[in-house]
């Protein structure tokens, strides 16, 4: 069977992310920018997947948030502008469930995580194109990655938490094959 590539349609695709704020809070924020492509055949066990986000492209909505995040105290994305996911493996998890094994790239530190992923559906779009759906979820420690800037709060605990939940909601579109000339 052929090897199909689909790209990341960025305009319906979210890669977002929360960390504790202050022991009691969560803040919620996303990357604007990335690209990302999946390598499936007919099993979905034998897929592929990469994904490179601008690390620059974070957006929390707060403007002097991040603008620290980008720094040297987090991202450096002046030195590490990008962060890459590049998969494995793909592991079947139950129905339309997978966990998607590959490796995790922030500021030059690489990691191996685990995406928990729903297939949430293949389809024709109203203008031909095929299109994949999926959502997907894991955990790090920012630690693991270099992330370790923090300030310890006066009632206890620390301003940022150290587990970050990634959340992805996506869609790929199919590339379609060129024809000869």
């Amino acid at each position: 069977m052929s090897i199909e590539t689909w790209q990341l349609d960025t305009t319906h695709s979210t890669i977002g992310f929360t960390v504790r704020h202050m022991v009691v809070a969560k803040v919620h924020g996303r990357f604007r920018r990335y690209e990302g492509r999946l390598f499936v055949s007919g099993d979905l066990t034998k897929a592929q997947a990469e994904v490179k986000i601008d690390a620059a492209s974070l957006d929390t909505q707060v403007e002097a948030r991040d603008t620290h995040l980008r720094s040297q105290d987090f991202f450096d994305v002046a030195a590490f502008p990008r962060v890459i996911f590049r998969s494995r493996r793909v592991e079947a998890a139950g129905a339309n469930r997978y966990r998607v094994v590959g490796d995790l790239t922030v500021r030059d530190t690489t990691r191996e995580v685990v995406l928990e992923t729903e297939l949430l559906g293949r389809v024709k779009d109203p203008f031909g194109a095929e299109r994949l759906a999926f959502t997907a979820r894991t955990s790090i420690d920012r630690k693991d990655f270099g992330l370790v800037w923090n300030k310890p709060l006066e009632t206890g605990g620390v301003l940022v938490g150290e587990r970050v939940d990634i959340e992805l909601d996506v869609q790929a579109v199919k590339a379609v094959a060129e024809k000869a000339a």
